[in-house]
């Protein structure tokens, strides 16, 4: 089936423009394919380097190149509990790929952070940069030009975006991603949510806090909510990186390890010594990326991926933008309701139908693209299955549900929860921004009150602390951007904000910050660029200006004089806090170099 006009029509726009940097790429892959990898030929010394603590039937294999030899990137450390089960996958793999008649290394291992733990802490200013960092990282393992194929290892926030850059980088290579799955169902989220809304109000302490997180957060896997590390999950198996059904089954089960074996040795059978060839450069192009873009919207998944996915795409020579995301979330409607866009978690929507019914009903309206290539074959219909375990251990795939299991947690394309996707570019006098509505009630959908002004997440923490701010108003919280801070999520900001929306006043945010995909009811314009540091509208912005954020027609606007306006000096703040500390002196060159906002805030891929 062909996609509609619509999603057609802006495909092919992306096309257009991309024609100039896509070619160039698709013709460095072709030529890096071309030379293929020669180990035979080797020095004898640079090969005994390269399998020196393999078996001895192992190094005999590697020693011409007959045999497939598949790296694996790995983001495992035991502090994630999404990265931990990947502790076990290596050995996994390796025995996969010995059935399969190849040979596996673990080619080199990447930084995995965790936003959660590092959230409104000195450390989180290191964490968009870490993406860039992983994709730098897994370049120097895969450097070595010892491999045929890769799998990679990697959940969450910054992990596999960064791992997707460098697949596509070393787009000559086929590329799988292996996922370790969410952790069993603890704690609801909204009860989650309603407990740290309280210990914001002072009516809770410490202990009862730290006791629901624990619930909340209690073993081996991904968080359940529906934010930035689950949204990399579908978008990895609706993009095609994924095995069909691989993005949600629990760690630790026997039906997970079959996937990750069936992975490994998939990736051995698509290498250049075979007969279907799937060099992940070639694999993905403006048509995956926009079934990309469209999966975001149906499960209105996180606003991170309004930077991840422009970064990405440009690794593979394709040039996304935050007008195509925008004007794909007004054709493409919300199907899902996960946590925080509703009650459910990542396990509620596996078991309503997950990934096979959301595409199979996506497909069925022409909104995605079922003619790609994908790490299984040809074509998204393929991906419209349930995965089980066979009676032999292996993976076996059902058709997906004819109908939803849980309708309020995962509906039809001819009964969405919402005609759009919620998450819709902003424009106006005080630049471009990004907002997601899909879990903003529709009455705040417009808000118009005075600005009151922080350089700081901590001034507006304590403002609220002092009670400062009961009364309708749009916290301007600048300096927060890529080149101020390395663009921090501001998600501690979300319970105070709360509490006031839920004490009956107008609330809004406007940012050159990020959120994150756990944000959701208070509306918020973030991403905001140019940053407040490099000059921007938002730097002229002061305390009583009357700001109208305005999610329907898309604006965010000062409403002041315009003359007046733009004779303002521009403010400017200390930020030497932010350049030592917690490793940060170290990203300086990061600072000085990263992009703007829309057009990814990469370091690499400006």
């Amino acid at each position: 089936m062909s996609a509609n006009s619509k999603i057609s029509a802006i495909t092919q726009r992306i096309v257009e423009r991309s024609k100039p940097t896509r070619g160039l790429y698709l013709e460095r892959i072709s030529a890096a394919a071309a030379k293929g990898v020669h180990r035979s030929v080797l020095g004898c010394a640079n090969l005994a380097h390269g399998f020196a603590v393999c078996s001895p039937s192992d190094k005999a294999a590697l020693a011409g190149d007959v045999v497939g030899n598949l790296g694996i990137i790995t983001a495992y450390n035991d502090m994630l509990s999404a990265h931990q089960p990947f502790e076990t996958y290596p050995a996994l793999i390796r025995e996969a790929a010995r059935e399969a008649g190849g040979v596996a290394q673990v080619a080199g291992g990447v930084p995995a952070m965790c936003d959660g733990v590092t959230q409104g802490q000195p450390g989180m200013e290191l964490s968009l940069f870490s993406r860039d960092l992983i994709a730098m990282a897994a370049g120097i393992g895969l450097s070595h030009n010892m491999f045929d194929s890769v799998v990679y290892l990697g959940v969450c926030d910054k992990i596999v975006p960064g791992l997707a850059m460098a697949a596509l980088t070393f787009g000559h290579l086929p590329a799988i991603f292996v996922p370790a799955g969410p952790m069993t169902s603890g704690l609801p989220n909204d009860e989650k949510s309603r407990i740290r809304q309280l210990y914001a109000e002072g009516k809770v302490g410490r202990d009862e806090l730290l006791e629901a997180e624990s619930k909340s957060y209690h073993g081996p896997g991904t968080c359940t909510f529906y934010g930035t590390a689950n949204s990399n999950q579908m978008l990895m198996e609706i993009m095609g990186f994924h095995m069909p059904g691989a993005s949600f089954i629990n760690p630790g089960t026997p039906l997970r390890d079959a996937l990750t074996k069936e992975a490994a040795k998939r990736a051995l059978a698509i290498t250049a010594q075979g007969n279907e060839f799937t060099p992940a450069g070639e694999m993905i192009d403006e048509r995956s990326i926009v079934n990309g873009v469209v999966g975001l919207h149906a499960t209105g998944g996180s606003t991170n991926h309004t930077l991840h996915l422009l970064a990405i795409a440009k690794a593979a020579g394709i040039q996304l933008t935050w007008e195509d995301i925008s004007d794909l979330s007004d054709v493409v409607p919300l199907l899902a309701r996960v946590y925080p866009n509703g009650l459910a978690d990542v396990n509620h929507f596996h078991a309503a139908g997950g990934m096979g019914f959301l595409i199979k009903e996506l497909l069925k309206d022409g909104m995605l693209h079922d003619d790609v290539r994908t790490v299984f074959g040809h074509g998204l219909e393929a991906y419209t299955i349930d995965p089980r375990l066979g009676e032999d251990g292996t993976v076996v795939r059902e058709k997906a549900p004819h109908a939803s299991h849980d309708p309020k947690v995962l509906t039809t394309i001819d009964k969405p929860f919402q005609a759009n996707g919620g998450l819709k570019m902003l424009t106006g006098n005080l630049g471009k921004a990004v907002i997601k509505i899909s879990a903003v009630k529709p009455e705040r959908h417009v808000i118009e009150a005075p600005a009151i002004v922080f350089n700081d997440q901590a001034e507006l923490q304590q403002a609220f602390k002092d009670g400062k701010l009961e009364r309708d108003f749009v916290a301007v919280v600048r300096f927060q951007g890529p080149k101020a801070n390395g663009m921090p999520e501001l998600h501690k900001l979300t319970p105070p904000l709360g509490v006031l929306q839920d004490r009956g006043f107008k609330v809004a945010l406007v940012t050159d910050g990020r959120m994150s995909g756990a944000s959701g009811k208070v509306p918020a314009a973030i991403h905001m660029t140019p940053e407040a540091v490099n000059g921007g509208a938002i730097a002229k912005v002061r305390d009583g200006d009357m700001i109208r954020l305005d999610a329907i027609n898309g604006t965010v606007e000062v409403l002041v004089d315009a003359a007046e306006f733009d004779a303002r000096p521009v403010a400017t703040a200390d930020l030497s806090a932010n350049e030592y500390g917690m490793g940060r002196e170290l990203f300086a060159p990061f600072r000085a170099m990263v992009g703007a906002a829309d057009q990814g805030a990469s370091v690499v891929f400006n």
